[in-house]
């Protein structure tokens, strides 16, 4: 197992250099920059603010000391559009907030969405699988940026239980429609797949013989029939909590959080390339992350995948 994970670390490293250097070409490739405008600066006092922030230097060496600033102090650089704040301030502001919600929707998804499948799959052809069947129709047909507004519409405006935007450091109000709008599509994938899963599962020779050995339904499910289960659902766990990440772009812009999707879209129009940069950088890592992890856990639960 110590192998396995070394051997995924050895992978997840370059990975993370490649996705630097891509990322930064890709920004010096689009046209304009962060100090370009309707009315241009003069030509001195432009220079004067490229060689402030290193960016009369040549591109290779931009990128040198780019990555060197990552790697010794994990710093990514200024803000070229907020004065006297770093891209690190910006993010520690945004992400936390994105993290909170983020974690919530991932719970709510994971637990909702596992009980709706199992559900369905031991009580097949049942009322409880049609219901539960219905609703995972209706939620995957409801994607974030469609379930954001009608939840403001209803909740806010129509019976006014809950605040339409806004943050105030987290309270349960704030962060109710964010999560149910966020984590809705999400549960109804992990629903859908732990009921096939399950019934692939129920069906084997090994629950089979199970049953004839006089073991109870319970007991058969919980210590024979979940873990494999689980196998197709955690190798989609990993990419879902990175997408309710990075799906905040929405949440962010109907609800005003402040999340790190609203900073995001803002430095995208402002032309913030080094918070552009950051945020890229963080996000891509995250799905490096957990796909590490998820890969580990998949090796855990079904060591075959070691070899």
């Amino acid at each position: 197992m110590f192998n396995f994970i070394i051997r995924r670390l050895g992978i997840a490293i370059p990975t993370m250099l490649i996705l630097i250097v891509f990322s930064f070409s890709m920004m010096k490739l689009a046209p304009g920059g962060p100090f370009t405008s309707e009315r241009p600066l003069p030509p001195q006092v432009l220079a004067n603010i490229e060689a402030k922030y290193g960016l009369d230097q040549p591109e290779y060496m931009q990128l040198f000391n780019y990555m060197k600033g990552i790697i010794t102090q994990f710093d990514f650089g200024p803000s070229f559009r907020f004065k006297d704040r770093s891209v690190n301030d910006i993010i520690a502001q945004g992400f936390p907030v994105t993290l909170t919600y983020g974690i919530w929707s991932f719970i709510v998804a994971v637990t909702v969405g596992i009980s709706l499948g199992a559900v369905a799959a031991i009580k097949k052809n049942s009322w409880l699988d049609y219901t539960a069947v219905g609703i995972t129709i209706g939620a995957q047909v409801l994607p974030n940026f469609v379930m954001a507004p009608i939840l403001v519409l209803i909740f806010t405006l129509w019976l006014g239980w809950l605040p339409g935007g806004g943050w105030n450091g987290g309270e349960w109000p704030y962060l109710v429609m964010p999560v149910i709008a966020l984590s809705t599509s999400y549960m109804a994938s992990i629903a859908r797949i732990t009921r096939s899963s399950m019934l692939e599962v129920l069906n084997s020779n090994f629950i089979r013989t199970a049953k004839a050995k006089g073991l109870s339904n319970g007991s058969i499910i919980l210590k024979h029939a979940l873990k494999p289960t689980m196998l197709p659902v955690i190798s989609y766990l990993g990419p879902a909590f990175v997408g309710m990440v990075t799906g905040s772009v929405v949440i962010d812009q109907y609800f005003s959080t402040g999340g790190i999707g609203q900073l995001f879209v803002n430095s995208a129009l402002s032309r913030d390339y080094s918070v552009m940069m950051g945020i890229t950088i963080l996000l891509g890592a995250l799905v490096i992350i957990f796909n590490m992890i998820v890969d580990i856990l998949y090796a855990w639960i079904d060591p075959k995948i070691r070899l």
